[in-house]
């Protein structure tokens, strides 16, 4: 049984995500291994496997960038442990700008910090609305070089709350 199975609702990027949420609070209640307090060894293994299982699914469907990465591997497409690079020169190029605009930065320049977060939401936003369009058309090669983009973007957007804790 895949995640989307696991919590009966369809395969798709674009998720309810309170629903989401109050089905795995449902299931998390029904599945708990406390409920199997007085069962058999058996049962109680099941019991922990499941929640297990249950906990998994949800981290991953909760989050758009791994939501999309498991509905690839649904698809045939396992991106896990890849070495493959972006063939983009012009996303490429945007990275080196990235880069050098990140290490011109000032940890107590908070204005400045401020402004590369919103450029940065602005193009992660842009992406994701591609990532959903290239998924609801089956584009499962396109969709997985978006999804390596997104994952530059994610990057650095830990690197910016880095330079701000700062």
């Amino acid at each position: 049984m895949n995640h989307f199975e696991l919590f009966d609702i369809k395969p798709d990027y674009a998720l309810d995500l309170a629903d989401l949420q109050q089905r795995y609070r449902k299931l998390q209640q029904a599945m708990h291994p406390d409920r199997f307090a007085n069962a058999s060894s058996r049962d109680k293994l099941l019991a922990v496997q499941r929640t297990s299982q249950l906990n998994d699914a949800y981290h991953t469907l909760r989050e758009p960038l791994s939501r999309a990465e498991y509905m690839l591997t649904l698809r045939g497409v396992d991106m896990q442990h890849e070495q493959k690079t972006l063939q983009d020169p012009e996303f490429l190029m945007a990275q080196m700008e990235w880069r050098e605009r990140v290490e011109e930065l000032s940890p107590g320049d908070f204005a400045a910090i401020d402004t590369a977060f919103r450029d940065l939401e602005g193009e992660t936003k842009l992406l994701q609305d591609k990532l959903e369009q290239q998924l609801a058309a089956d584009a499962n090669e396109e969709a997985a070089d978006t999804i390596r983009k997104l994952k530059f973007m994610h990057k650095l957007g830990r690197e910016l709350e880095a330079l701000e804790d700062q």
